[in-house]
Order: C-alpha cells, then structure tokens, then sequence
C-alpha cells in the first residue's frame, strides 16, 4: 500500500474512532438527563407538546435507541472495517 493511502485510513480511522466517542458521549448524557432529571425535561417538552408521560418516555428510548443505531452503523462499523484492513 502507498504511504499516502494508509496514511489516509489512518486518519479516517482516528477520525471515526473519535466520532464514535463523542456520538457515545452525547448518548450517555442524553441517557443521564432522561434518568435524573425526568421530570424536568417532561415539563420543558410539555410546554411545547401534549405529550403523556408514556409517550414522552417511548419518544426518548426509540430516539436513543435510533440515534444508537446510527452511531453503530455510521461510526463504528467503519471504524471496525478500517482497522482490520490497516
């Protein structure tokens, strides 16, 4: 392989690396808030939306659940790819 070209995956591989941690960042503190301040954030969001209670909570865990999804998908897999080529 030429220089330029692994040097190449190199820094798309850090580059995922490093978008897959914070993507799991914001996951964790997304996770965090829901947990410990729930009823602050259904008050926030119940402002805006007539949402029950149990739909407040199934829009968050489908949209952690998504958002998990595409982090796993977009991020690691590539990333997972990249290291076993390099």
């Amino acid at each position: 392989m030429p220089k330029e070209e692994k040097m190449t995956i190199v820094v798309t591989r850090n580059f995922l690396l490093w978008c897959t941690v914070i993507n799991y960042v914001v996951l964790l503190v997304w996770f965090l808030v829901f947990v410990f301040a729930h009823d602050w954030m259904l008050r926030i969001h119940g402002r805006w939306f007539r949402l029950s209670r149990d739909q407040f909570d199934a829009l968050h865990y489908a949209g952690m659940s998504i958002f998990k999804i595409g982090i796993i998908l977009f991020n690691l897999v590539p990333f997972i790819v990249l290291s076993i080529l390099a």
